[in-house]
């Protein structure tokens, strides 16, 4: 039964996680603890095939958690017939404008980005990462080292996510993502990276608020505003982070 095959990959996957990688969430965890003491932020650019919002403004997360995103058109309309005139000089947009991005945000050295790909070859997640370790900001990654061994990268510089963080979390999946054969398809099917990356997130937000309480220096968090008092909660909490930064 293909719903009980896929419980049993997410399984595996959790097993992996809790097997093989702890050492590498306490490591990801200590660079978030020394960015806030320091007065850093912690963001996450998209994480790949799973949702970086998860971990943004939620019922038991952490306050300093913010999203990194940006949109930046240019509207300069010309004919359908000159739309490949040459260029005065040489320009890869996307990668341009990833370090143009950075440098007009809110991001600064001493901060921290979390930036996932499943495979680690894409351009945008490698060069957000040279261009953040450029900065003075440290990069945490979420990949597939088995997944990201089998393919090549289409960054100019021939690098690799693994290849530009200063701590890589592997996600566990497998090459190509899906992991549960279904009778009849020629494909293994369904994709474990989205939850093993989610899950990754939430043990190093786990652990930043367990050693910082316990270090006397407690972090903001949030509880549902659903609840009793929540609404309430939610409100002293931003107000608290606004204050202090964290």
């Amino acid at each position: 039964m293909v719903p009980v095959k896929y419980l049993n990959a997410i399984r595996g996957i959790l097993d992996h996680l809790e097997n093989t990688q702890l050492d590498n969430v306490e490591k990801a965890a200590d660079i978030c603890i020394e960015s806030i003491n320091n007065g850093g932020m912690i963001y996450t650019a998209a994480i790949g095939h799973s949702n970086e919002a998860d971990f943004l403004n939620r019922a038991g997360g952490l306050a300093v958690v913010q999203a990194f995103s940006f949109n930046f058109n240019v509207n300069a309309g010309v004919p359908k017939c000159k739309q490949d005139r040459e260029r005065p000089e040489p320009i890869e947009v996307d990668l341009e404008t990833v370090r143009f991005a950075l440098k007009a945000g809110n991001v600064r050295a001493g901060d921290v980005m979390v930036i996932g790909s499943v495979s680690g070859k894409s351009r945008y997640p490698v060069e957000l990462a040279i261009a953040c370790a450029d900065m003075g900001v440290k990069v945490i990654g979420f990949t597939s080292l088995e997944y990201t061994a089998n393919v090549e990268s289409t960054h100019p510089s021939g690098k690799k996510l693994l290849d530009v963080c200063d701590v890589v979390i592997d996600n566990g999946a497998p090459y190509g993502d899906a992991a549960v054969e279904i009778p009849g398809m020629d494909n293994k099917m369904l994709p474990v990276s989205g939850a093993s990356m989610v899950v990754s997130g939430w043990l190093i937000w786990g652990r930043v608020m367990e050693k910082m309480t316990a270090a006397g220096n407690a972090p903001t968090t949030f509880i549902s505003i659903n609840g009793k008092g929540g609404k309430e909660f939610y409100d002293n909490a931003i107000a608290q982070y606004n204050e202090r930064g964290y």
